[in-house]
């Protein structure tokens, strides 16, 4: 996994800052909420929630298929197979649980950020680009077919199941796997409308207070 980017400083107080004229603040604000976008909802990003899913997902295919290894017979070979499998599924499992608490957890200072440095001023022509309507639709469209997938999934899979029929092995796999896509529905969703909501209140907002410098004279 390559190593992530850094996470750019939040704007210097207010006693500290001192750009030499508004235009240069404007140019500090849109490069770096430029890249704190990118960061949030970016199509990288999406791609990182999608392959550590995909890989959660598979893991519990591992623990899956060791579980209907187990219920359907008890052998030597049977056991140390589903041993084998609830091993490499918990190797995968894991670390995307992990990684994919740590992007929730990074999530969360990128919103900070870009509350931070959308609110040092406005700029309506230069701040069009950090809309991304598109990129946000396409997180929402992605997210709600995970979450109505997922949903579907551990709702009706158990309710519709007969005994005889379906295993509890079958419906607790079929179930895990709901889970996990709907929780990456979920945390997507959420960020397609933190960013709404950033761009509501932080962009098209009221305007921010005067740039005041080191030097306590103020710019409008």
């Amino acid at each position: 996994m390559p190593p992530r980017s850094p996470l750019p400083p939040p704007p210097p107080p207010v006693e500290m800052r001192s750009w030499p004229d508004r235009d240069a603040l404007l140019r500090d604000r849109a490069l770096v909420l430029g890249e704190l976008v990118r960061m949030h909802i970016g199509p990288g990003r999406l791609g990182m929630l999608l392959l550590w899913a995909g890989l959660a997902a598979l893991g519990w295919s591992f623990v899956g298929t060791a579980m209907l290894t187990f219920e359907e017979s008890y052998d030597v070979i049977s056991a140390f197979l589903g041993l084998v499998c609830i091993i490499v599924g918990a190797c995968l499992l894991v670390p995307s649980a992990v990684f994919v608490a740590l992007g929730v957890r990074r999530d969360r200072r990128v919103r900070g950020l870009l509350a931070e440095w959308g609110g040092l001023d406005r700029d309506p022509v230069g701040d069009v680009p950090l809309r991304r309507p598109a990129a946000g639709l396409v997180w929402m469209l992605t997210s709600y077919l995970l979450c109505a997938v997922g949903l579907y999934t551990c709702v009706i899979v158990p309710a519709t199941a007969r005994a005889g029929q379906e295993t509890y092995g079958m419906v607790a796999f079929l179930m895990g796997l709901g889970l996990v896509a709907w929780l990456t529905g979920l945390i997507g969703i959420v960020k397609a409308f933190a960013h709404r909501r950033w761009v509501v209140r932080v962009l098209i907002g009221a305007p921010a207070e005067p740039l005041v410098r080191v030097d306590g004279g103020a710019r409008h």
